[in-house]
């Protein structure tokens, strides 16, 4: 994994700044996830890094397996990554380029897990909250972990608020323990 996002990171650097200078962030992140997800798919990989497969042919291939989500720019990035054979790191460049623009825009992704579904609603009322603790602006992932019993543990880059169930009890048994 560290080596596939070390070859990567030059790449989504340099898209990035493709997209910034032609004021494409927006519009190319959906389409570089979707690659990133066709990119990831075993039977797309295994396709794509059959040597026997001229990078030509990988491209096509490639792109018609995304549909039309290819604008002009990123068909050339493709042409790039399968000149270099570097498509099947499209999912890790995909990766950086969010944290990238993210980053631009001086927001952060937060994992929320809880142990019972939460709808859109009650995620609206909890990132203020949660904003104001981790003094970011939070784009918000819900994940139902039901091994939580009850409460949230929300993960923001390497910070995390446990206000489970669970992270109670482990504390009170580290508490009895010492």
């Amino acid at each position: 994994m560290a080596e596939s996002v070390t070859i990567a990171r030059p790449y989504a650097e340099a898209l990035f700044q493709a997209a910034k200078e032609s004021g494409k962030q927006a519009e190319w992140s959906g389409q570089i996830a979707a690659l990133g997800q066709v990119a990831g798919n075993e039977e797309v990989r295994a396709a794509i890094s059959n040597p026997n497969v001229a990078a030509g042919q990988r491209v096509d291939f490639f792109k018609a397996v995304c549909g039309k989500t290819v604008s002009a720019g990123l068909s050339n990035f493709i042409q790039i990554l399968s000149d270099n054979g570097r498509l099947g790191v499209l999912p890790e460049i995909a990766e950086l380029y969010e944290n990238y623009k993210r980053a631009e825009e001086g927001t952060r992704q937060a994992e929320i897990f809880s142990a019972f579904p939460i709808d859109d609603k009650q995620v609206k009322m909890l990132v203020p909250q949660l904003e104001t603790a981790f003094k970011s602006k939070l784009e918000a992932k819900v994940v139902v972990a039901p091994e939580l019993i009850g409460g949230i543990k929300v993960i923001v880059g390497d910070q995390m608020l446990d206000a489970s169930v669970r992270g109670k009890l482990d504390a009170m048994a580290v508490a009895l323990n010492n």
